[in-house]
């Protein structure tokens, strides 16, 4: 048997060693098979490409359709062939994505196999599936990959954001809004610190609690539009089943009958003309609610208008739902072959359409009583059966709206007080004006679903989360704050407080996470170390910090990965050669200097990486950075920062008379060497030079960044004379 361990799984949660995105890093051990890569494997290539044929699309290294399995003919070794097939799994149970890697260490037989994870517990899955299933075929034993599939499935349908949350934070995201997940359910922030919002599907931190109960009672809702003007149904709530009738016949005849607070149509019973009809349906109806109420009946069909930030995005309609008999079949089996083998009908999200359940529908099995039959009858040949006057929301009428109709629906969410709301409207046709088809709205909903505007059976998808993303940002508006990661082996934390120091002087609120414990402003929140994902994750969702300076060191990075997406400023302050994080297989100068440029390669195309110019190992960073570079140095003369500003970019370093920024040929003099002993004190003057350097990137002005290395370094000495 052949050997293929999984012994170690690292989530990087955040930009890494490997990727800008979050991934998976399993660590495993192939033992024998390093002496067998695919070619030499009998049967093993046929059976992995006839059960996941889909490899056929894998470029990999080759770089065209097909690449992957041409180098799995050639012959590639196991822990290659794992990242692809885990990458493939995803893909399968659809969490897309193409980004792997493969990379052997220092031991043999053991390799870092790394893939893109959209959600840990997803790829986790696939992983062990994927190692299986590589295993049967080396054995030649039989896999059920379609059974795989679906275990993950399930498994995403637990844990991934639901379809109205994602369909928010990708459009965020397509705008360069970062996100963070707040919960394992659908509570996402947007942004980070006091800039960020926060939606719980299609609720933001503009719906109010106010506003959402009101949506929640059906019979406040109607009394408040009416008072308002907006055409409403006449009705009102009822006690029980006489009553129900009475409300009947003082609103007129037919009626609806419909819960006090269900949603999504459940249990409504629309066009009632008897007694009979209306009480059996309020007993059914208060099954599905806390109370009841009766209503005149609006002809037309219903309608579901999506309004965000007051205005109508999109719009879908519903339609009845009937068979036509044949004469020989039951209206059980004309539901399944007329309804319910529609391709578009399904349980799962991707199917827009629901499967019709007659046994499981009161609002059916009325309708058949209605027309004198019952789920067994067989309806003779082209007669049209009624099974429901409300059916599924999924034709897109977008395009069809009503200026007239798009302002009522508007109005009815500004008067519950809605920012993102579901109206529900009946009417014949929408393009007209409710006025002249007798239209009415019936209800006000707050959190609507977004999926049936996502996927509509019929009709253009509409962009729904990209207008909440627009709502909650608007253009210019990105939801960041500025980020000032800090690395390096050493004085990391010393310029992070440094840094902080001057930032204050701005007045802005800071959060620092570092070695020394966590702060907000000059308040310490933690003593234990905050040099890590955690604590910098704590910081960025802080609504009260306007700017984030979080301390990051190699470890951290290797073994978490970075909190934040991007930053506005990174800052690299030298690199040690003899520093190794060796448990994690970073044994070399070339390995720890790929590490720690995470930062570098994050930084925001607006943004600045501040590096350090005496130091060999980190200056051939500096192309790598999207956005502006300024270099420091203790050395006026160093031919890095000569050549920097020959080319007309800024440099911060020292010569006799002090520190010095330096934007090309001008120069603006900081300090004099009475402040800062450069002779004494080499590590103390990079660190002046360091934050100095972050702080002119954050704008703040040079007479700030004086007067605050000043105080810095007065209370420095302050400090350590009352410890002597």
């Amino acid at each position: 048997m052949k050997k293929l361990d999984i012994i170690r799984i690292t989530p990087l949660r955040g930009p890494n060693v490997w990727t800008y995105r979050p991934a998976l890093e399993a660590w495993v051990d192939i033992g024998d098979l390093e002496d067998f890569p695919s070619n030499t494997l009998p049967g093993f290539v046929d059976r992995l490409t006839a059960w996941l044929p889909s490899l056929i699309e894998h470029k990999c290294s080759v770089g065209e359709r097909g690449g992957f399995v041409q180098r799995l003919r050639e012959g590639t070794w196991a822990a290659h062939i794992l990242e692809h097939v885990t990458l493939e799994l995803q893909n399968l149970a659809g969490q897309r994505t193409g980004f792997g890697k493969a990379r052997s260490t220092s031991v043999r037989g053991l390799y870092k196999v790394v893939v893109r994870s959209r959600q840990e517990e997803v790829t986790r899955a696939c992983l062990e599936s994927a190692r299986q299933l590589m295993l049967a075929a080396i054995e030649d034993r039989p896999f059920d990959v379609d059974a795989a599939v679906a275990e993950v499935h399930k498994i995403a349908d637990t844990h991934c954001l639901g379809p109205s949350t994602a369909c928010i934070v990708n459009a965020a995201t397509e705008r360069g809004i970062p996100s963070i997940r707040l919960t394992d359910g659908n509570l996402v922030q947007l942004g980070y610190g006091a800039r960020s919002r926060r939606i719980w599907t299609a609720e933001s931190d503009r719906t109010s609690a106010i506003a959402e109960t009101i949506a929640s009672d059906k019979d406040l809702t109607k009394r408040l539009l009416a008072a308002c003007g907006v055409p409403i149904p006449e009705g009102r709530e009822v006690d029980d089943a006489a009553d129900a009738w009475q409300a009947a016949e003082d609103v007129g005849l037919p009626v609806v009958v419909k819960p006090t607070d269900a949603n999504h149509g459940r249990g409504v019973f629309t066009d009632l003309n008897t007694r009979a009809e209306v009480e059996k349906a309020y007993h059914a109806a208060l099954g599905e609610g806390s109370g009841v109420m009766v209503e005149r009946f609006v002809r037309g069909d219903s309608h579901r208008l999506l309004v965000v930030g007051n205005r109508v995005v999109a719009a879908i309609r519903g339609t009845t739902l009937s068979v036509v008999g044949d004469g020989k079949s039951t209206i059980l089996q004309l539901v399944e072959s007329q309804i319910n083998a529609d391709p578009r009908c399904g349980d799962a999200e991707e199917f827009p359409l629901s499967p019709l359940v007659l046994a499981e529908s009161t609002i059916g099995l009325l309708e058949l009583e209605r027309q004198g039959l019952g789920p067994e009858s067989v309806p003779a040949a082209g007669i049209n059966v009624l099974l429901k006057r409300q059916g599924d929301l999924a034709y897109d009428e977008t395009d069809d709206v009503h200026t007239d109709v798009a302002a009522a629906a508007t109005l009815a969410a500004r008067i519950v007080g809605l920012d993102i709301a579901g109206i529900d409207l009946v009417a014949e046709d929408i393009s007209r004006p409710l006025a002249e088809t007798h239209g009415a709205i019936v209800e006000v909903n707050a959190g609507p679903s977004l999926l049936m505007h996502l996927k509509p059976a019929e009709g253009k998808p509409r962009a729904v989360g990209e207008a909440i993303a627009k709502h909650l940002f608007p253009v210019g508006e990105d939801g960041r704050i500025p980020v000032i990661g800090i690395t390096g082996s050493q004085g990391k934390t010393a310029v992070a407080r440094l840094l902080t120091d001057l930032l204050q002087l701005t007045g802005v609120q800071i959060g620092l996470a570092c070695s020394e414990g966590s702060f907000l402003g000059t308040r310490r929140l933690s003593k234990t170390d905050g040099a890590n994902w955690a604590a910098a994750h704590r910081i960025l969702i802080n609504r009260a910090i306007e700017t984030a300076v979080l301390e990051t060191g190699a470890r951290s990075i290797v073994a978490e990965g970075l909190a934040y997406d991007r930053c506005q400023v990174a800052v690299v302050t030298n690199i040690d050669p003899a520093e190794q994080v060796a448990d994690r297989y970073i044994e070399t100068p070339e390995q720890l200097t790929n590490v720690l440029r995470t930062l570098v390669d994050v930084v925001l195309p607006e943004g600045v990486a501040v590096l350090n110019a005496d130091d060999p190992l980190i200056v051939p960073l500096a192309p790598l950075c999207d956005g502006e570079v300024i270099f420091f140095s203790l050395d006026a003369d160093n031919p890095v920062i000569a050549e920097h500003r020959a080319q007309g970019r800024r440099s911060v370093f020292f010569r006799a008379d002090g520190l010095v920024l330096a934007s090309g040929n001008q120069e603006m003099p900081l300090t004099t060497p009475a402040t800062i002993d450069l002779v004494r004190d080499r590590t103390q003057a990079a660190t002046f030079a360091a934050a100095a350097a972050a702080a002119w990137a954050l704008a703040v002005a040079p007479d700030l960044i004086r007067a605050g290395i000043e105080t810095h370094h007065a209370g420095k000495d302050a400090r350590q004379a009352r410890k002597a």
